[in-house]
């Protein structure tokens, strides 16, 4: 069984999209072990404490820079004893050091079809304004391996949903999540704990 450390910073609808999967049988071969939060009042380590789940806060605001904040982060999962690291709305891009230690070993759902409105300053809903702004009848989510390069590893899963006419912000922004970001996730980390992903000059092969 491999234990699932997840990062956030808000809210944690991802995180209970994970936790509603687990629960369902859904994740083969993974328990989530441990959510580790970069600000101390993410709703997110309140739905972890009502599963039982352990939490941590590393205070993002705490640290001086990015790389002894990396650091801290990087201990906390070793200790933790993480073998798949889930971002789950985590809003600091960390430094190679976490990278290095987790080799394809972390991943990041993205609400955009990579390699389109991704990168640094798309998160949230300037993504969705990009998309809207663009004028694109396609849009939707992106389950990626973590790399040094924000939003550039290997592809791991993708789902695409229309974009409508009198759609707003948060309107994609909700039908994203809900249609495609809590559906990818979870399929992704089962997928990764029944080792069903191969990662071959920077693709994936689902096995």
């Amino acid at each position: 069984m491999m234990n699932i450390a997840v990062l956030v910073s808000g809210g944690g609808t991802n995180l209970q999209a994970l936790i509603d999967a687990e629960k369902r049988g859904e994740i083969k071969n993974g328990k989530i072990t441990l959510v580790i939060a970069s600000k101390p009042d993410a709703y997110a380590l309140e739905r972890a404490k009502q599963n039982g789940i352990e939490t941590k806060v590393i205070a993002r605001k705490e640290y001086d820079d990015i790389h002894t904040y990396t650091a801290a982060v990087r201990d906390a999962l070793i200790a933790g004893n993480a073998d798949l690291v889930v971002y789950a709305g985590f809003m600091t891009i960390l430094d190679s050091q976490v990278v290095e230690a987790f080799p394809y070993k972390m991943m990041n759902v993205h609400p955009a079809l990579i390699p389109s409105f991704c990168g640094k300053g798309f998160y949230g809903l300037h993504v969705h304004d990009a998309v809207l702004a663009s004028g694109v009848k396609l849009t939707g989510a992106t389950v990626h391996f973590v790399t040094e390069d924000c939003d550039a590893g290997p592809i791991i899963l993708q789902k695409a949903i229309a974009v409508n006419e009198d759609d707003t912000s948060e309107t994609l922004q909700k039908r994203v999540m809900e249609q495609c970001e809590w559906k990818i996730l979870p399929e992704a980390v089962s997928l990764f704990c029944e080792g069903r992903i191969k990662v071959i000059d920077n693709k994936t092969k689902i096995v």
